[in-house]
């Protein structure tokens, strides 16, 4: 089963930076395109950026700027780096593997549990 572990999260205040990771285990032979999302209590879970195979990356408006998604050499870890936080950062922030090439039943790949940031 492909799982995906976040982790990094923690308090800031605002202006400060933090860097999450998400790890993705499963077949090799799975490909993905990463995203992350994130969800403030009472609202809806938001896009806040990706990265294709070929490390193409895009953002929402939202963060354009303060926030840089990249990915580790083995390609099995993706980093979201998070300055210049604000207090409407705070969030549960989650990672999704989007699959792009593989078979579903091996390589779908469920949410993870997310990493919660607090900024104040």
């Amino acid at each position: 089963q492909v799982q995906l572990v976040e982790s990094g999260g923690g308090s800031v205040q605002a202006g400060g930076s933090l860097r999450l990771s998400c790890v993705l285990s499963g077949p090799t032979y799975c490909s993905y395109e990463m995203r992350w999302y994130r969800q403030a209590p009472g609202k809806e879970r938001e896009f806040v950026s990706r990265i294709s195979g070929d490390h193409n990356t895009s953002y929402a408006d939202s963060v354009k700027g303060r926030f840089t998604i990249s990915q580790g050499n083995a390609k099995d870890t993706v980093y979201l780096q998070m300055n210049s936080l604000k207090p409407e950062d705070t969030a549960t922030y989650y990672c999704e593997a989007r699959l792009t090439n593989g078979p579903y039943a091996l390589c779908q790949a469920d949410w993870g549990q997310g990493t919660q940031v607090t900024v104040s």
